[in-house]
């Protein structure tokens, strides 16, 4: 089942639901985005307050996932609500590219919800959408957000060598990207 609703911006997996975030979410939010591990290559320093994450998920809910810039989906399980995980989109001005982000709590790392969001999210703008390419970076010593942009379709397309200051030290940028023919020529088994 892989419904979309645009009206009230969700849309489901077999395991997930992508939804807008409610002011209900800002616990969680609050919670794995102050984990050290999860911040770890984010932009943002841990801890995160509630009274920084109660504003934080009003300005994510407040977003249109169609318009020029960030976008940022709530995922939940289909079984048991509750905020497990975020994936961004960032759309360009033209409308034609965007680039993707994505943050699970770790209690729901390494089983798979962060590949189906975020595979779930690559058909929705490639196939449904018709944008025409995806991006994604990642710190270079996140070998496990590398290897899940793989997974779902992304090439590898550069490596850029202490090219960002990040928390007190250079680090090393992966750039991946992903066309939509490339999609559909993996959807049709080419």
């Amino acid at each position: 089942m892989e419904n979309v609703s645009m009206e009230n911006v969700s849309m489901e997996s077999a395991r997930l639901v992508l939804r807008r975030f409610t002011p209900a979410d800002a616990p969680a939010l609050a919670a794995y985005r102050s984990d050290p591990e999860v911040s770890r290559y984010q932009g943002w320093e841990a801890p995160v307050p509630l009274a920084e994450a109660e504003p934080l998920a009003a300005s994510f809910s407040a977003g249109d996932p169609r318009a020029p810039g960030w976008f940022q989906y709530a995922v939940e399980r289909r079984d048991v609500p509750g905020l497990i995980g975020d994936v961004g989109v960032c759309r360009s001005e033209d409308g034609r590219q965007a680039v993707l982000g994505f943050t699970f709590a770790p209690e729901f790392q390494g089983h798979g919800y962060a590949t189906e969001a975020v595979a779930r999210i690559v058909g929705f703008l490639l196939a449904e959408e018709k944008l025409h390419r995806l991006s994604a970076g990642c710190d270079a010593r996140n070998v496990r957000s590398a290897k899940l942009l793989e997974r779902v379709g992304f090439r590898r397309e550069g490596h850029l060598v202490q090219s960002l200051w990040v928390k007190g030290e250079w680090t090393d940028d992966v750039l991946f990207g992903l066309l939509a023919t490339e999609y559909e020529g993996t959807r049709d088994g080419r």
